[in-house]
């Protein structure tokens, strides 16, 4: 079984195995984000991978997702959202 150590803001160094992390790749970067739980004090921690690391860990076997990154909210989307607030059922239209 393959183990890969990484470091856990609070806890320090950690050895984890490859169903433990899970990398994070955007469509035409070579590099990414991994993810993983400490298993000492269970807090999500996320790291950047840049091409090395994340060679490494496709190679030893860590399953990975493409992340389509979005662009950042526009004014637009802000506005239709503070008026969607305004009206008196917005509630009832996100709870049903």
């Amino acid at each position: 079984m393959t183990t890969i150590r990484t470091t856990c803001d609070r806890c320090g160094d950690v050895e984890l195995t490859t169903s433990d992390i899970a990398l994070e790749l955007a469509p035409s970067a070579t590099s990414g984000a991994y993810r993983f739980e400490c298993p000492f004090c269970t807090m999500m921690q996320r790291r950047p991978a840049n091409n090395r690391v994340v060679s490494i860990l496709l190679a030893t076997g860590v399953a990975y997702e493409i992340i389509d990154p979005v662009g950042p909210i526009t004014d637009e989307e802000i506005d239709a959202f503070a008026a969607a607030l305004d009206r008196v059922d917005w509630y009832s239209e996100i709870t049903t």
